[in-house]
């Protein structure tokens, strides 16, 4: 049986280059999303909404490898994320920070198997966050991304040249939440190696 990763056959989105700005449109598609607030750091709140996020994406693809007969890589965990105040979410204060934390669901996944893989989910562990895990559809649209490398606190002057140069120097302004989607694992990658898409929802003026 072949395994789809999605980092691969949907290079464009998930793998921009380093070091440059590049426009994309990127598709409607389907997510298990869960929205919060608070420092991801310290917010417990976080934490768990990543956890419940992971074990029905996790119980998601064994029950389609049994019943639909088909393997994928479980898609990277990606971020939405604003601040009421933008300058609290330049200056990264992060306990003032908004969230939605999502894992991208096959088109191919029917919508009543991934409600069969929350409830399996929370058969197997006691997650807090479950019954906060919703499946939405997030129409992006046209955006400019680039590919960070390093730590996530040292993404500032690439997003400063993206919003205070590239944007305006190219006849577009923001129309969307910041978009990060973790390519690398924190957990086993040194933070300089860290990939992390940076991606940014626009229009044109």
């Amino acid at each position: 049986m072949e395994k789809i990763d999605f980092r691969k056959t949907m290079k464009a989105l998930y793998l921009p280059p380093a070091g440059r700005f590049v426009v994309i449109d990127v598709p409607a598609m389907r997510f298990l999303m869960v929205d919060g607030k608070g420092d991801p750091n310290k917010a417990k709140s976080y934490a768990e909404a990543v956890e419940a996020l992971y074990s029905v994406a996790y119980t998601l693809k064994f029950m389609v490898k049994k019943e639909l007969a088909k393997d994928y890589t479980v898609p990277p965990l990606e971020g939405l994320w604003w601040s009421d105040d933008m300058a609290s979410f330049v200056a990264r204060e992060k306990d003032k920070w908004s969230w939605t934390m999502m894992i991208m669901v096959p088109d191919f996944v029917p919508e009543a198997m991934v409600a069969k893989a929350v409830a399996a989910a929370g058969a197997r562990k006691e997650l807090p966050a479950l019954p906060l895990v919703r499946l939405g559809t997030y129409a992006e649209g046209l955006s400019v991304q680039t590919m960070h490398v390093g730590p996530y606190d040292a993404e500032g002057p690439t997003l400063m040249t993206l919003h205070g140069d590239f944007l305006p120097a190219n006849g577009f302004v923001e129309s969307g939440h910041h978009h990060e989607i973790y390519i690398g694992d924190p957990r086993r990658t040194a933070p300089e190696k860290l990939k992390t898409v940076l991606r940014q929802p626009v229009r044109r003026k």
